[in-house]
């Protein structure tokens, strides 16, 4: 059986009544030395990685004061840590199918054996950390699961991957909307930066269920574009991405742009010289010209 979490339980986890393993996590990540790393993907004009970039083509900046890059490398051969989201309520009931099926191929094709881990989390109400990599095959018939739980669902799996070697990152599929979480959509960001890990988002939009895109004002829903607000924060506050599915950009591709994108980032780190408390702004650039930077919005030091 999976450990299958209640809206409770979750709540108690952000309040600290966590098991031992958890309680040493956190006391690993907040006495951590002070060197602050951040992983940042380049594209070119065209969309493409750009690889083979050195230190001094890149340029830190911690609340607007540039930082000494102290700690550079490609992040190519580094370990994965890796932990996959499936929304399984009863808004994705006609696409459980396909997210099973490519899910299970993701990670044939991306895990390293003896190198990389991973763990699968399904989530509708409640929150459920599944024994093994396998999802279950579930009846998209009948599966009506009244709620969604998506930021009690990042916010325990942030807290599970914190102290994990290598790079970390979390990929969630879902609609975006959540309507039974205790947390909120600023902790569940606050939860993964402190944890430092990526978050992708995967938006899948059960068009059965939902006026795709259509204006309220038409009689359209307010759903479609909320989750993807949430899912597009979620993303770019904690130097992931967020990929719509469409016809043309199917889960198969999205993965292997994410896989490719974590192959290929470039790890900065630096160690701050203010010990100011709180939230602290990010920005990297690159000083080549004609290419875009991903990277975290910020992060919160060590206490």
């Amino acid at each position: 059986m999976g450990q299958s979490l209640s809206r409770r339980d979750v709540l108690r986890l952000a309040a600290g009544a966590m098991s031992p393993l958890v309680r040493a996590q956190d006391a690993t990540f907040s006495t951590a030395v002070n060197v602050v790393n951040v992983l940042v993907t380049v594209r070119d004009k065209q969309g493409q990685l750009v690889r083979g970039l050195a230190n001094d083509d890149f340029t830190l900046e911690e609340d607007g004061r540039t930082q000494t890059i102290r700690y550079f490398s490609p992040q190519t051969d580094q370990p994965l840590a890796l932990g996959l989201l499936i929304d399984v309520s009863g808004s994705q009931r006609t696409v459980l199918a396909e997210q099973r099926r490519a899910s299970q191929q993701f990670f044939d094709q991306v895990l390293r054996k003896n190198q990389d881990q991973a763990f699968l989390i399904r989530f509708d109400r409640r929150v459920e950390l599944l024994p093994d990599l396998t999802l279950p095959d579930l009846d998209v018939k009948t599966n009506t699961a009244q709620g969604t739980a998506l930021y009690d669902a990042i916010v325990f799996a942030a807290r599970r991957i914190v102290g994990q070697a290598g790079r970390k990152a979390l990929i969630v599929l879902s609609d975006g909307y959540d309507t039974s979480s205790s947390a909120t959509l600023g902790a569940a960001v606050e939860t993964a930066q402190r944890a430092d890990v990526l978050v992708y988002s995967i938006r899948f939009l059960d068009r059965e269920i939902f006026a795709f895109e259509v204006p309220a004002s038409q009689g359209g829903s307010p759903v479609p574009r909320e989750g993807r607000k949430a899912l597009e924060r979620i993303a770019r506050e904690t130097g992931g991405a967020y990929f719509d599915l469409t016809a043309a950009e199917t889960l198969e591709k999205i993965y292997g742009r994410i896989e490719d994108q974590l192959r290929n980032q470039y790890s900065l780190g630096f160690t701050p010289v203010s010990n100011r408390p709180g939230y602290r702004k990010l920005r990297v650039s690159v000083k080549r010209k004609g290419v875009t930077v991903q990277a975290r919005d910020g992060y919160y030091p060590a206490q």
